[in-house]
């Protein structure tokens, strides 16, 4: 019997909003947002934070075991794709970057009012099923 699908939610927030969100979270213009994210035990982390912490450790404990290190590295450096990182978060459950479903539909739901706001502007739900998840160019294969 294969595993159950995990899943998680990803929020876009303004250009603002995000650099907000990256540095103070208690920031009023976030308390909506917040709130929810605490009924249901989630956590903010801006992608382009994330990404730059995984080439950091990379860097410093050596490049076995990172195996997106290049396409990482060269995501970050790339301006266009840092601009699109820095507004995009991952919302993490009970510490989980993945979770399951019922998790991640109660969160859904509970952001949806949120959505094309002046608070959240977009939101997705992405599953760990492989075929559905795009694969890093060749070029960064090690």
């Amino acid at each position: 019997m294969s595993d159950p699908l995990l899943y998680q939610i990803r929020i876009n927030l303004d250009d603002a909003l995000a650099q907000t969100a990256r540095r103070d979270h208690s920031d009023p213009a976030l308390k909506p947002l917040l709130e929810i994210l605490g009924r249901h035990n989630a956590v903010l982390k801006c992608q382009f934070d994330a990404f730059a912490g995984y080439v950091a450790d990379a860097e410093k404990h050596g490049l076995d075991g990172y195996p997106l290190y290049a396409w990482t590295k060269a995501t970050i450096e790339d301006p266009l794709k840092e601009a699109k990182y820095i507004k995009a978060f991952t919302l993490y459950v009970d510490g989980d970057e993945v979770y399951a479903k019922q998790k991640a539909d109660a969160l859904e739901a509970a952001l949806q009012p949120l959505v094309d706001s002046k608070l959240v502007a977009t939101m997705t739900k992405h599953d760990t099923n492989p075929a559905n998840s795009p694969q890093m160019p060749e070029r960064y294969r090690m």
